[in-house]
């Protein structure tokens, strides 16, 4: 494998892997205590595109490549989250699209390469995205070919007919590196190692069996490679990812700090679990082989591990991006079919309360999202106006106008600002 960072903020990864030849720790955190480490090898080389994107390209273009992953964030995919449209007035896009200088977006990088591979050729790559988005391969083809129709469509017709751009789902909680981890990993192992990586001991990776250069045996690793990915990245996103919105907020309020934490209260724990049972799990499609209330329990006891430590404020950043992919479809599927959406507008109000910028004993939340400037302004006149976070158009599309879904969330944020978050999630676990 070659590791890739796109943005500047990858610099340290870059040298970190340089320094390492490749070489990190993998730490898997159960909940009694106990850890299984190793040392992972598969990295033999780590580019960094803002130094030199031509080699990026290159290597990719190389006929050795037979597959360029992506894990470049929900936000990465550059489309609005009401059309669903590329966004084409994005600067790094336009400058990307002109070609005036050298590809620095992923789409001009993974285009560039794509059409020197044509050029040579050479049997396209498979785009195999890994980013936790519904249909993250529709997704992905549909964002890569509209970047090339902007550059010649008769490129991206050959794309859309020729490239590969298989949907999958990845499912393990892996919190950001911290400086206590490595220090575990120096103390423990006697390992200098400057970005180890700590997981919980569940992982779930489907993949759609589609890679037509080829592919690693991923069947030998207990990877589950099936016809459509579907009902089960629904199942992900719906049940542990919405879940992880809806713990976070009302566990940060309520001056919790670790998801942990929060899941021990037996508030927020009810409250998810009739969160999955009630809105999310409705929605859902059959999934072969999958007990989804085993599911669900296994769910809570993962967010309940205190070994993990996976903060709040990780599961917090990048709202903007993540609830209108996680939440907001569970909400319009409950609204088309009649069903309830109380405990879903409870999570969006609580998001709504955080976006503040103050929890409920006066400390300062840092907002960490794109639009974390626009979001706590509007967050600041809800009290004044309380439909004024909602009415954001940008995020929610037309939920301000469905007058169920406007009533359950005023009576959360209602509550939230009279009775405090602990109090108002424990309401909303009772019914």
């Amino acid at each position: 494998m070659c590791g890739v960072g796109v943005l500047e903020q990858d610099r340290r990864m870059a040298e970190t892997m340089r320094t390492q030849d490749g070489l990190y720790t993998l730490v898997l955190k159960h909940a009694d205590g106990t850890r299984e480490a190793r040392v992972i090898g598969s990295i033999v080389d780590y580019l960094l595109a803002v130094d030199d994107p031509d080699a990026v390209v290159e290597k990719m273009a190389s006929p050795e490549t037979k597959i360029v992953s992506l894990t470049i964030t929900e936000g990465g995919y550059n489309f609005d989250h009401v059309t669903g449209a590329f966004v084409e007035d994005d600067p790094g896009v336009v400058a990307d699209v002109d070609g005036d200088t050298p590809p620095r977006t992923v789409f001009g990088l993974v285009v560039a390469a794509l059409r020197r591979r044509r050029d040579r050729g050479l049997e396209p790559f498979t785009v195999m995205s890994c980013d936790n988005i519904q249909g993250n391969g529709h997704v992905a083809r549909a964002m890569f070919t509209a970047f090339a129709r902007l550059q010649d469509p008769r490129f991206a017709e050959w794309m859309d007919e020729h490239v590969a751009f298989p949907n999958s789902m990845v499912d393990r909680i892996t919190p950001v590196t911290t400086d206590e981890d490595r220090a575990a990993v120096r103390d423990d192992l006697g390992i200098e190692d400057a970005w180890p990586v700590v997981a919980e001991p569940f992982f779930q990776w489907v993949l759609e069996d589609d890679h037509p250069a080829g592919r690693p045996a991923y069947e030998d690793v207990d990877v589950q490679l099936v016809a459509d990915v579907e009902p089960y990245e629904l199942m992900k996103l719906r049940l542990l990812n919405a879940s992880h919105q809806g713990l976070c907020y009302f566990g940060y309020l309520s001056g919790n700090r670790y998801a942990h934490e929060a899941t021990q209260d037996p508030a927020i724990a009810t409250f998810l679990r009739r969160y999955m049972d009630e809105e999310a799990t409705p929605t859902l499609q059959p999934v072969p082989g999958i007990d989804l209330d085993d599911y669900k329990a296994t769910l809570i006891e993962r967010f309940q591990n205190p070994e993990v430590r996976d903060t709040l404020a990780r599961l917090c950043a990048e709202s903007s991006d993540r609830i209108p992919k996680w939440l907001l479809p569970v909400v319009r599927d409950n609204l088309r079919s009649g069903g309830p959406v109380a405990l879903s507008a409870g999570i969006v109000a609580s998001w709504a309360r955080y976006a503040e910028g103050t929890d409920e004993s006066g400390e300062p939340i840092e907002i960490v999202d794109r639009l974390a400037e626009s979001l706590h302004r509007i967050a600041l006149t809800q009290r004044e106006d309380p439909l004024a976070f909602i009415a954001n158009r940008q995020v929610f599309g037309d939920l301000v106008d469905d007058e169920r879904f406007v009533a359950a969330y005023r009576d959360a944020l209602d509550g939230l600002v009279r009775d405090g978050a602990h109090a108002t999630v424990e309401r909303l676990s009772r019914g």
